[in-house]
């Protein structure tokens, strides 16, 4: 699959934080642009808690929640509100990225942020209710394929966003016809669309591994797919994927941060450097093994042709299955 191509690029740049001139003496703010319980969420409340476990920010990181059009509110306020601020993290992801390639934040690109880095990548998958007539991808596919509109999902993205793509490209390597005709709920997070499958109002449910771990936990919901090459590894490891049920969709979601264009060269050297430094720490691998998070961490010099080879393939993607003329 073309984003998986992108996910070759990983790397590890070794830097000393205390060796620069720069670091925070403030407070220090993460948005998440989206409501509590997201995936944005957990990247800005994991990644902080590790920056202060480390030492690396004075205080605590505190993560505000700026939710609205697919993480495009928050976007736009760093750049027109906060493009100077040296303290700021967003967090970002594909799921950003999918907008931007899509120009769903109006006037606005890849070139007007400082891409700051990755910390992993998050599986896509889909899943249903625990009591949910669909016991494996292929019996929902196959509903799918009978009537396009007969299975409702829901997802954190906005319409035509990743947790939407994700879907779509599936159903196309299964063979669906109409795509666009397939039910898509955009919510804020994914927390708020898996309350809706595990209610019944909604049939399927179509996100991140990270955003499931409890709901999994508590037997609400059942994971038909996930949109990986292999199985992941430990409590996920009885999760089938896409492809040994032979549909060949892989749907890995980066999960990282973006800055303010005119934040100082001091403070995104600091803040990589901060992220290398998590990446790196014993902390972050047991938040990811705990997660369900597969190593992906391209070096700094890389991470920004990532994001704009990611824009372009995601582009071609979009126009494959008619979200773009």
């Amino acid at each position: 699959m073309l984003i998986k191509r992108c996910l070759s690029f990983v790397a590890m740049a070794t830097f000393s934080v205390s060796a620069l001139a720069w670091e925070p003496s403030g407070k220090v703010e993460c948005i998440a642009p989206s409501d509590p319980g997201g995936g944005w969420d957990f990247t800005c409340r994991s990644v902080g808690n590790v920056l202060q476990d480390l030492e690396l920010v004075p205080g605590s990181v505190q993560t505000t929640n700026m939710a609205g059009a697919g993480g495009g509110v928050a976007y736009a306020h760093t750049i027109s509100k906060r493009n100077d601020d040296d303290t700021l993290l967003v967090a970002g992801s594909t799921a950003t990225i999918t907008r931007l390639a899509q120009n769903q934040f109006p006037g606005m690109n890849a070139d007007m942020v400082q891409w700051v880095g990755a910390l992993g990548a998050d599986y896509g998958i889909i899943a249903v209710g625990k009591d949910s007539k669909y016991q494996n991808l292929n019996q929902l596919m196959d509903a799918m394929k009978a009537n396009p509109r007969s299975v409702k999902f829901a997802g954190g993205s906005a319409r035509g966003g990743w947790d939407h793509l994700k879907v779509l490209m599936t159903a196309k390597e299964a063979g669906v016809d109409k795509l666009p005709s397939v039910p898509y709920l955009s919510y804020n997070n994914g927390g708020e669309a898996l309350t809706q499958v595990v209610g019944g109002q909604v049939d399927a449910f179509t996100g991140d591994v990270t955003e499931t771990t409890g709901f999994m936990e508590s037997g609400d919901i059942r994971i038909l797919a996930v949109l990986a090459d292999e199985r992941l590894p430990g409590k996920l490891s009885d999760i089938p994927t896409a492809k040994e049920q032979g549909i060949d969709a892989v749907g890995p979601n980066w999960r990282g941060f973006y800055m303010p264009k005119g934040a100082s060269d001091e403070a995104k050297a600091y803040w990589t450097d901060a992220i290398n430094t998590v990446y790196a720490s014993d902390e972050w691998k047991k938040v990811m093994k705990r997660n369900g998070l597969i190593p992906f961490h391209p070096d700094s010099d890389q991470f920004d042709n990532f994001i704009h080879k990611q824009v372009d393939d995601i582009q071609q993607l979009s126009r494959e299955i008619g979200l773009l003329k």
